[in-house]
């Protein structure tokens, strides 16, 4: 019988899928405490497998003890909670859900872009603060504008698919995707300085990489149209958030929406929380019923299929 232990509030499809298998013992815990590496370190090596979210962090010094491990699955795309190299290193097999959670982030930053044309967050905060700001939160339309969309993965597409309905032109960057297709989501393929040269909306999903780090920074933000309104919902590293500030208080931003951050959760003293036009949201890209239950669903069937059938699905380092 292998043990698989499912932690940070897995959606329970995942062990129900487990436990049918009638040959794996699923412990859930979603126990804060139990998180600390001193203490997980002692659980994790009485079991094979573990399902994570990203409340966990699978560090060397918690696979120090780690003997019987063979799986850590990740419900969801990031894997930068998980130390890739000490679990290649310890033959762990790490796998992730790619696309489970595609269309709830999808929609969030097509969410975001209409809060921010808009003005729906300031005009919620002023409503319930007692003030009539009618005047002073003209919109903009979106249909005509053109949204530019950095990476045309699984998210970008799906993205671009919803701008085309609402009938925006759409640009892409991406140096992985041809111009064919592009094309066949409804987007014409850029380079980045065109994109950040034409666009009225910028929304990006990128991964972490070096290449993506501070991305957006002083030097690029100058580069863009005047009055540009940014999407953030991939990986905080992508923005420097200092210099976005700059843009923004100097009107050559017009708006931000940010669903991430560099740390999480974020220093809420930084100047960029505190202004008017800046949308936040707790990094909620992923975070529909629908989405978590897609993503258990997919690590499950994953993680039963290793342990069972010696089967690697949608594995990161193997």
């Amino acid at each position: 019988m292998y043990k698989v232990m499912l932690r940070d509030n897995m959606a329970l499809i995942a062990k129900d899928i487990l436990e049918a298998t009638g040959k794996i013992e699923v412990t859930i815990d979603n126990n804060k405490d139990n998180s600390k590496p001193e203490v997980l370190s002692e659980i994790i090596k009485n079991f094979d497998g573990i399902g994570i979210r990203s409340g966990t962090k699978i560090t060397p010094k918690i696979l120090k003890n780690a003997l019987k491990l063979k799986v850590v699955a990740r419900a969801g795309v990031g894997v930068d909670n998980i130390n890739i190299e000490e679990c290649t290193n310890k033959k762990i097999v790490v796998m992730n859900a790619p696309g489970g959670n595609a269309i709830t982030t999808a929609e969030h930053a097509i969410a975001l872009m209409m809060s921010l044309a808009r003005n729906i967050a300031r005009g919620t905060y002023t409503l319930k603060n007692g003030t009539w700001a009618k005047k002073e939160l003209i919109g903009v339309e979106l249909t005509g504008k053109t949204l530019g969309i950095v990476g045309l993965g699984k998210i970008g597409k799906i993205v671009a698919d919803r701008a085309c309905g609402l009938r925006m032109k759409v640009i892409a960057a991406d140096p992985f995707v041809t111009a064919r297709q592009a094309k066949e989501t409804g987007a014409e393929l850029v380079e980045l300085d065109d994109l950040y040269k034409r666009s009225d909306f910028i929304t990006f999903h990128v991964p972490k990489l070096p290449e993506t780090k501070g991305m957006i920074n002083a030097k690029t933000l100058s580069r863009m149209k005047k009055g540009i309104r940014l999407i953030n919902c991939s990986r905080g590293e992508v923005i420097d958030l200092n210099a976005l500030y700059e843009a923004l208080i100097k009107k050559n931003v017009a708006g931000a929406a940010l669903d991430v951050f560099p740390v999480e959760p974020p220093d809420y003293s930084m100047p960029v929380m505190k202004l008017d036009n800046v949308v936040l949201t707790p990094h909620l890209g992923a975070s529909t019923t629908d989405a978590q239950i897609k993503v258990a669903e997919m690590i499950a069937n994953q993680m039963a299929a290793y342990l069972l059938e010696d089967k690697i699905i949608n594995s990161v380092n193997f």
